[in-house]
């Protein structure tokens, strides 16, 4: 749907910013260590193929977006193109993965931010730090798309720079032989039986249509540079996870894996393992500074994205008073679940994979399917599209597939 008078519109690099800044964030300090059965090169194809479908996925669900008003999400689009049963379980699978990912990110990086501001002489506790840093980033979502565009591109950009600081130090240190393993029979049959494992947690590293509703309004229903916005942030962030796997894989020994995730398999526990193979301290004091921006460009993307569905969801407005409604129902409960179980971080991005499933794949394919009907009556459906929906199904299925073999115990896990 066209929007009326149009200003002149940012550049698409803010949108592109808070895709990646949404995507590579805390997640990607858990790939490494669910990927550590599979290791290295299949590894690498799993991220490549799990950020096309979700990127395929997330084009599906723009194309739909843009033919209804600004500001509709999905729970808009499910109520006028879906049956009320498929809208209900929609919703409900939104509202768990976005706010199982806000607690997860709470529970994560509260003893990290503990650790940083007790070493400068403040002496709070855990649940103190969780209650600070939540509070932080609902004050910038409770401001608006514009103020989180803003800062995620101040934490990404402070965050990349200090990926190639780190990384020229770490990647001196990378032992080409802990990545390139012998190219034989026996050694693939080493490896590849755990890839199937690792599907739900690539999944839900690529998890950004939550944003794309901002992001129309944003642009005021531009295509191209909300287009633009998804394949570049996704592009960035898949690069960004690609040196991730190869300075951690590369510097920390694959039976050391299975240690780390024994120890929590977060934040905390990875930067443990890596200081104990970073040879100068400065390093080490990197790696802890990039950890916090990465914490909390995931942290502000995944939370615009839930606050947006409630508003939509609740029919709020968009008033100061509105808007800091929604922000409790958005912050509240997650801060409250992180506080009294504080060890669920692996389990709960292992689960937002599976719920993730059906909005961030069977709903937008499920949409288009029947937007084309609604919206194109009887013009025939093109070959792009058919393929599109097909793909998304299909990777949508394997996941689930994946999901359930682990938790039956099916299908090995490292």
């Amino acid at each position: 749907m066209p929007f009326p008078n149009k200003p002149t519109l940012p550049s698409s690099i803010w949108g592109a910013m808070i895709i990646c800044g949404t995507v590579a964030g805390a997640g990607m300090f858990t790939l490494p260590i669910v990927m550590a059965g599979a290791w290295y090169r299949w590894s690498v194809m799993m991220l490549m193929l799990s950020g096309f479908c979700m990127l395929l996925s997330g084009l599906l669900f723009m194309k739909v977006s843009l033919r209804f008003p600004p500001g509709a999400g999905y729970d808009t689009l499910t109520q006028t193109l879906t049956p009320s049963w498929w809208r209900k379980i929609n919703g409900l699978s939104i509202s768990f993965v976005l706010g199982i990912l806000t607690y997860a990110y709470i529970s994560a990086s509260g003893p990290v931010y503990q650790h940083s501001i007790n070493a400068l002489g403040i002496n709070i506790n855990d649940a103190e730090a969780k209650g600070l840093l939540t509070l932080l980033v609902a004050s910038v979502v409770w401001l608006g798309t514009q103020g989180v565009s803003r800062l995620i591109t101040l934490c990404l950009a402070a965050k990349l720079l200090l990926f190639f600081l780190l990384f020229g130090g770490l990647i001196h240190h990378v032992d080409v032989s802990l990545l390139l393993r012998p190219n034989s029979t026996a050694a693939q049959n080493r490896y590849f039986p755990y890839l199937l494992a690792t599907l739900p947690f690539c999944l839900a590293s690529f998890g950004f249509h939550g944003n794309i509703t901002g992001l129309i309004h944003y642009y005021q229903g531009d295509e191209r540079r909300v287009r633009h916005a998804l394949v570049f942030g996704i592009l960035l962030a898949l690069v960004i996870y690609l040196f991730w796997l190869t300075c951690t894989m590369g510097n920390i020994q694959r039976q050391d894996f299975p240690t780390i995730a024994r120890q929590g398999g977060d934040i905390h526990a990875l930067i443990q393992a890596m200081h104990d193979r970073l040879p100068q301290q400065s390093l080490g004091l990197l790696l802890d500074i990039f950890s916090h921006f990465a914490v909390i460009c995931s942290f502000l993307g995944v939370t615009v994205g839930l606050f947006d569905f409630l508003a939509d969801k609740l029919g709020t407005d968009n008033s100061k008073r509105g808007r800091a409604k929604t922000a409790l129902l958005t912050f509240c409960p997650p801060l409250l679940a992180s506080i009294l179980f504080p060890q669920g971080f692996l389990l709960a991005i292992g689960y937002a994979g599976l719920f993730a499933t059906i909005w961030a794949l069977f709903t937008p394919a499920f949409l288009a399917w029947r937007a084309h009907q609604h919206f194109s009556g009887d013009l025939p459906r093109g070959k792009k599209q058919w393929a599109a929906i097909i793909v998304v199904v299909l990777f949508g299925g394997i996941n689930i597939i994946a999901w359930l073999g682990s938790q039956w115990h099916m299908i090995p896990e490292f």
